[in-house]
């Protein structure tokens, strides 16, 4: 049976026109494909807060709700949550704030700001990149394994414990590394000191961790379903597997409420990118709505994952929405929107903007054909077998479906006859979101926020994420003038442009600032003396390696651009080429520490010196004699390492000494460039007029 539905839709794909409608995607820019993974909040217990990055609201976490950039998350006392994006698994204990600055298909950034956070990774691919940023530094784990983080209340001391893999800190322009078994110890934040010693013990915390993974390596469902499906370790205490002929292995749930049809049993949410999102009620409701299909086999419902694949791509809602205005009114005496889910071997077409890459990669598993051509694929005129299932198309009122309220509660009964009038309109609805389609809260009762002092503490990053996204506020009215389709990167890059302060990413520091000059006004300057090192706490530890500026400053002017890609996984391939380098931790401490030493002699000074003497000579300094009294002291004492604003008073001398004295002066390699940054400024000042 499978051959001839192959056939038939081969044929359909080829002999189809262009479809001119709405959820036509962009077929010319692969590169602005929205991510193909999310993070799946998978367990909540007590009171834990959510907010997602586009709004201020802080309202009930919702298990099954898929997180991405700057969305945040809060467990207070006695809550714990778990959070999981691919085959990691991330899990909070009380009192933890926790977000997403960066989530992609390469690329996980999460910030701490405080509390503590147990990871396991499973699978890390060459490609991929996992860093944990706190308030004391950014660190990267570069293994499979079990981690577990802990930050203090005050935000003052971070601790990094390596149970199985291997970790790296990086602060203050330095990096250590963490092995299997040692835990380490940040403190400070201007100015670091760390110590490295044995793993801490284990706790009841982190035994719950455990239990919760061995969920994962005891899944039968492993076998049926890649381990990039997030959510398959649910599906075990929740359905059964058998064999079909036409479809293969398929999961059927247990359980379920007289007359049940996948996409009811829970409500709808607006996510960007992707927009219309299903968010299921049951506690294994992720699976089998984001990925494969569902099929009408016996006399109940079944989810067909499809063929295992590398790197699954997940969907937020596998249905094709069904209505037109006049049907609508008809049958809800005002708007309603109706759905169904998709079969094995039918297509999904986004109404987001993606590439013809990606529409390939999110049909691939259940639709057998590789060579999907979007631009030949109408959507409206396909044969759609589960239309005509029990219960398989699912009717509400307007009001149900952008307020987020329950579906089942919600349902309108329809005829036959006006289900079969009613055309398809696409895999989106045509409807407008609201700030309670983007909470997924019918009703938005805030819930505890976190302490201010915990929202607004800075974390260290390594690689500077992308800028938040654009308030929902200032999106709103955009989104009514095309209902239910993402904004296009233009859109949002105007957007973000007319909304003051989004295009600043706040409470980041890079690990590795760069120390040369700072791009404030019109004209760089030099920054000053170089930031503090990291600095081990006690004798007999191995010195931290140097690490090149990763990131820079905030900018807002150059912030705004990467807004229209933040889901692009472009950071990755730069900053994973520096895992092999470092295997070869000795040959960089070598160098990186005497090139750091010459950069102040390196600076413009030595250019500007020839210079300098012609300048002093035309400059009526009546008084050289003393100075060189003055120099010498300062050369004696070791005021050099000091803050020396007091001797702003005596620097007219000083300046015109060291012509004299330069040779002298050269092994204090400290104190010249404060000197000649001064001289500088005076030099320019008199350079101007002329």
């Amino acid at each position: 049976m499978r051959t001839p539905r192959f056939l038939s839709l081969l044929l359909m794909i080829a002999v189809f026109p262009p479809f001119q409608g709405p959820d036509r995607p962009n077929t010319d820019r692969p590169d602005r494909d929205p991510p193909g993974r999310v993070g799946r909040l998978s367990f909540v217990t007590g009171s834990v807060s959510f907010r997602p990055g586009d709004v201020d609201d802080w309202v009930a976490a919702t298990v099954n709700y898929p997180l991405h950039d700057g969305d945040h998350l809060w467990t207070d006392n006695d809550a714990r949550a778990e959070i999981t994006v691919g085959s990691t698994a991330f899990r909070l204990a009380p009192q933890t704030g926790f977000g997403f600055l960066a989530l992609d298909d390469r690329t996980v950034q999460v910030r701490l700001s405080q509390g503590s956070l147990n990871v396991r990774v499973r699978d890390l691919g060459d490609d991929e990149s996992l860093e944990i940023d706190t308030p004391n530094g950014a660190v990267s784990l570069l293994r499979s394994g079990v981690y577990r983080l802990d930050v203090d209340t005050t935000g003052d001391t971070t601790s990094v414990t390596v149970r199985s893999g291997e970790g790296e800190v990086t602060a203050a322009g330095s990096a250590f590394p963490v092995r299997r078994e040692q835990t380490a110890v940040v403190v400070g934040g201007d100015a670091p000191t760390y110590d490295v010693h044995d793993a801490m013990r284990s706790d009841d915390w982190e035994d719950w961790c455990a239990s919760r993974d061995r969920r994962w390596e005891d899944s039968r469902s492993a076998r049926y379903v890649s381990h990039g499906v997030i959510g398959y370790e649910d599906l075990d205490d929740n359905g059964d597997w058998r064999e079909t002929p036409d479809y293969g292995a398929v999961w059927v749930p247990r359980g379920v409420a007289t007359g049940w049809a996948p996409y009811r049993y829970g409500h709808w949410a607006w996510v960007e990118p992707w927009g219309w999102t299903w968010i299921d009620d049951a506690s294994w409701g992720f699976a089998p709505f984001h990925y494969g299909r569902w099929v009408y086999a016996g006399d109940g419902w079944a989810w067909v994952p499809g063929r295992v694949v590398a790197r699954p791509v997940y969907a937020p809602a596998l249905v094709v929405f069904v209505g037109g205005r006049n049907w609508s009114l008809a049958i809800a005496g005002g708007s309603g929107v109706a759905w169904f889910p998709l079969a094995p071997e039918e297509p999904y077409v986004p109404a987001y903007r993606v590439s013809n890459t990606y529409i390939r990669n999110v049909n691939v598993t259940n639709v057998n054909v590789t060579n999907i051509n979007v631009t030949n694929v109408n959507v409206t005129n396909i044969n759609y077998r589960n239309r005509r299932q029990p219960d398989a198309v699912t009717v509400v009122s307007h009001e149900t479906f952008v307020e987020s309220r329950p579906v089942n509660r919600g349902v309108i009964v329809v005829p036959r006859d006006r289900l079969d009038q009613a055309r398809v309109v696409g895999t989106t609805a045509r409807v407008a979101p609201d700030r309670r389609s983007v909470l997924g809260q019918p009703a938005i009762v805030e819930m505890r926020r976190p302490p201010t002092y915990v929202m607004t503490r800075q974390v260290v990053v390594q690689r500077q994420p992308p800028p938040p996204p654009v308030p929902f506020a200032a999106r709103e009215q955009a989104l009514r003038a095309r209902p239910g389709r993402p904004l296009d990167d233009a859109t949002i890059a105007t957007l973000r442009a007319r909304t003051p302060g989004t295009s600043q990413r706040l409470l980041v520091r890079p690990a590795a600032p760069a120390r040369a000059v700072r791009s404030e006004g019109p004209t760089p300057t030099p920054t000053g003396a170089p930031a503090p090192a990291l600095r081990p706490a006690r004798e007999g530890l191995p010195p931290p390696r140097s690490v090149p500026p990763s990131v820079a400053e905030p900018q807002p002017a150059r912030q705004a651009p990467p807004a229209r890609d933040a889901s692009r996984p472009a950071p990755a391939p730069v900053e994973r080429p520096a895992r092999p380098a470092r295997e070869e931790r000795p040959q960089p401490r070598e160098h990186a520490q005497p090139t750091e030493r010459q950069r102040p002699a390196e600076q413009p000074q030595p250019t500007e010196r020839p210079a300098r003497p012609a300048a002093r000579a035309e400059r009526p300094m009546p008084t050289p004699a003393p100075a060189p009294a003055a120099a010498p002291k300062e050369n004696k004492a070791p005021r050099a390492e000091r803050p020396t604003p007091e001797r702003v008073a005596p620097t007219p001398p000083a300046r015109a000494e060291p012509k004299a004295q330069q040779p002298e002066r050269r092994p204090a390699p400290e104190e010249r460039p404060r000197k000649d940054r001064k001289a500088e400024r005076d030099t320019t000042q008199e350079k101007k007029p002329s």
